[in-house]
């Protein structure tokens, strides 16, 4: 495939809302056709491809991937079936978009990546944010700012999973045995931006609040640079509407929402300002399926943003902040 209007058909792994907004981001590309669905439950899948017109279900994932009906999977499953998914569609010579977070530790993002080399397909996180035009100005930007000294995050969102929580019923976000969590969940957005600004940090000192069931419910995490220090806050216990914001010597640019980029205004140490927000052409999860598709369709490999090392950093960054804050998976034990 190398032009721009072949169609890539995809088959979905998981039926929650996720997969309903990435759907209808994916569908303001007309490159995007959507063929199959793979839910465990036969009932949950036809009643989601009823409601997305998906012609074909099923309830095994190699079922799916086995023959030539789809050429991509999005999978949406619960983090700790990402790797083996991934992994079996890899195998099959399907491309893989794997939502984050995209495996439970390094190990497993090791692994997936060394299938996609030797399966010759894509392999590519779904972190949209990084791949926005609201980002892209932030990046094509930020030699403005100065020789920059800071970088601040903040995602902190009060999950209404944790009322239940507190009555005594552990929902799966806060399982650690589905390899979830406040990091992996909402604090991976703080740091996948991170990565791919500046690379790898020189060294992390994370502390946070781990709960009962034995997963993390916030955490603030500090990262040493090279002339300059990150500071991330995450939480699903407590709510925050402080922005992002990436400090330099000459001045500083603001990001309302580091999740999803509404506002971007830089401003310079002189007091004057220059809003670098871009219009809102299209819903925000197109920008991951276009990105994903266009690499398909050049014959490479990986994407330049959500790249394979890119992904690989964020995991390894946050099985040190686990571990430094005790929060293990089952998955950890399986080497």
């Amino acid at each position: 495939m190398n032009t721009t209007t072949d169609k890539i058909r995809f088959g979905v792994v998981g039926t929650n809302f996720i997969t309903d907004w990435v759907i209808a981001g994916a569908r303001q590309d007309s490159r995007f056709e959507l063929v199959a669905i793979c839910s465990r439950k036969e009932e949950t899948g036809l009643a989601f491809a009823k409601k997305h017109g998906i012609p074909y279900t099923f309830t095994s994932l190699e079922e799916m991937v086995t023959g030539s009906l789809v050429d991509a999977v999005y999978i949406a499953s619960p983090n700790y079936k990402h790797a083996e998914q991934a992994m079996l569609c890899m195998r099959h010579g399907k491309h893989v978009l794997c939502e984050k977070a995209f495996a439970s530790n390094a190990h497993e993002v090791r692994q997936m990546i060394a299938a996609a080399k030797s399966n010759h397909v894509v392999l590519m996180e779904a972190m949209k944010p990084t791949l926005t035009p609201n980002f892209l100005a932030v990046k094509d930007n930020l030699e403005k700012i100065g020789k920059v000294r800071r970088y601040f995050s903040c995602y902190c969102q009060y999950s209404s999973r944790y009322d239940k929580f507190k009555e005594g019923i552990v929902l799966n976000a806060f399982k650690p045995d589905m390899s979830n969590g406040a990091l992996v969940d909402i604090g991976v957005y703080t740091i996948y931006p991170m990565v791919v600004l500046f690379g790898r940090p020189k060294s992390i000192t994370a502390n946070g609040i781990k709960l009962s069931s034995g997963v993390d419910g916030q955490g603030v995490v500090s990262f040493e640079y090279d002339g300059m220090n990150a500071t991330v806050l995450y939480s699903k216990i407590a709510n925050s509407s402080l922005p992002t914001e990436i400090q330099g010597e000459e001045g500083n640019i603001t990001l309302d929402r580091i999740n999803i980029i509404g506002d971007v205004t830089l401003s310079y140490r002189s007091g004057n300002k220059e809003v670098l927000t871009q219009p809102d052409l299209k819903d925000d999860y197109y920008y991951e399926i276009c990105e994903f598709i266009n690499v398909i369709c050049s014959g490479k490999m990986e994407s330049e943003v959500n790249s394979h090392s890119h992904s690989l950093i964020t995991m390894e960054i946050m099985d040190e902040i686990r571990r430094q804050l005790g929060v293990v998976y089952p998955a950890d034990r399986i080497k």
